[in-house]
Formats: C-alpha cells, structure tokens, sequence
C-alpha cells in the first residue's frame, strides 16, 4: 500500500485495527492495531469502516497504541462516534505470512498423512495463535510445518495432543 488514500477494491477487507476512544478535543482517535505494520499508520491510508472511508492525516505511537488523526474528523464529538469502530483495509504484501482468512475452512493434516479436521476460526493466544479445528480440537500455529496449499495445513503436534479432545 502506498502513502495515497487507496480504495477497498483492491482486494478482500482485513480487521487490521479497533477504534479504542476518542482521544483529546481536536478530533483524534485512539487505535489498537491488530496489524504489526508500520504502513497501517502512515499518513494517506484508507481504513474502511461501518462508518464510512476514514483517510490518515496524522499518526503517532502512544504507549501499545497509536493516536490518529483522520479526514472530516474535527473535534472529540465526532471523534466520539468512532469509538468501537472496526478498522478494515486491503491486505498488504507479505511473503511467507498467514492471514486468518486464508486458514478457516482449510484441512489439518499431521505430517503422516492423518487427516484431523477443518478450521473453524484462529484464536489469539499469547504464547501462541490456535488453529481451532470443528471437533473443538486446538492446534498451536507454531507446529504448522511449511506453507498451506491447496487448503491443507500440515501440522507436526506432540504424540497425544488430538488424543486430548476424544472422549
């Protein structure tokens, strides 16, 4: 993505971020980045919302955060209406990333060929992301071996971890 204001068409809408308050009385917005992308705050980025485009005119960190000023946004009562607001954009190129949306609905297999279910949804998890599988099964992505294909993830797991979730 570059620095000038970019329309969604350019491909699939990610959650890369959350309007956490309004911040101060000169229209800025308070951010919590899902995305650990610098190019996600520079200025002339396009956020698509339920609100409406919100285009960046200025950014700075604060704290695990990020203080942003948009276009049409002037002052802290319309810097109130975005609070809770889900911020979209295109995904950006990045060789070798996973995306939550090219995982759900892909095959887990162990690499010996034991097929183990489909994803239902990628959880957050601060030692490491799950894979949650549809029989409840969680798979930590860090024994995801290699790059999915095809839809099929391969998964190298510890002897008697999917024998955790049989009952």
């Amino acid at each position: 993505m570059t620095n000038d204001a970019t329309s969604a068409s350019e491909g699939p809408l990610l959650e890369v971020g959350k309007v956490v308050k309004a911040h101060g009385l000169r229209g800025e917005l308070l951010v919590r980045l899902f995305s650990d992308r610098p190019e996600r705050t520079a200025v002339g980025v396009r956020f698509e919302t339920d609100r409406g485009p919100l285009i960046v005119t200025a950014s700075r960190k604060h704290q695990e955060m990020y203080i942003m000023s948009c276009e049409g946004i002037a002052d802290r009562n319309a810097s109130e209406l975005y609070r809770g607001v889900v911020l979209r954009a295109v995904a950006l190129e990045d060789a070798g990333a996973l995306f939550v949306h090219d995982l759900i609905g892909s095959t887990v297999v162990e690499s010996n060929g034991t097929e183990r279910g489909t994803v239902r949804a990628v959880l957050a998890n601060p030692a490491s992301d799950l894979l949650e599988l549809e029989s409840g099964a969680l798979v930590p992505l860090n024994f995801v071996v290699g790059e999915p294909t095809d839809g099929v993830i391969t998964v190298d797991v510890p002897d008697g971890l999917f024998e955790l979730y049989e009952s």
